[in-house]
């Protein structure tokens, strides 16, 4: 049986991070400057450690600090989004014998509230992390 990394993947975090944004690998590069290509930003995302500086470089483009690049680990994040989903759809047929548009609602509430506490415990993170 094989384990996976707990340790966080620059380049995949970046990629996380670039795409929440909305940014395409294009503007990413553009934004970076000369010697910076498409090409470039792909590879890099790749990339399971990058140096401070081009971190750095990178983290001022998105607007977060190369702490939480370095830190966050996307896949925690996700397992749990998948867990919350299989638990959903188990309950699903449980919960749709009655009233089923009231508890399909009711379901998509409890997610956005989840998704909610998920996103300000991270932005409390990017705080602690800031403050060091």
């Amino acid at each position: 049986m094989s384990q996976k990394s707990t340790k966080p993947h620059h380049g995949r975090n970046i990629k996380f991070f670039r795409e929440i944004q909305g940014m395409k690998q294009e503007a990413l590069s553009y934004e970076l400057g000369e010697g910076c290509s498409q090409q470039w930003v792909s590879k890099l995302e790749l990339k399971e450690t990058i140096s401070n500086e081009v971190l750095e470089k990178v983290a001022k483009v998105l607007k977060v600090s190369p702490e939480i690049i370095k830190d966050f680990n996307a896949e925690g994040l996700l397992n749990c989004f998948n867990t919350l989903h299989q638990s959903v759809a188990e309950e699903l047929p449980l919960r749709l014998s009655s009233e089923p548009y009231d508890k399909i609602i009711e379901m998509y509430e409890e997610k956005i509230a989840l998704l909610e506490r998920l996103l300000e415990s991270e932005k409390e993170k990017v705080e602690i992390l800031k403050g060091r």
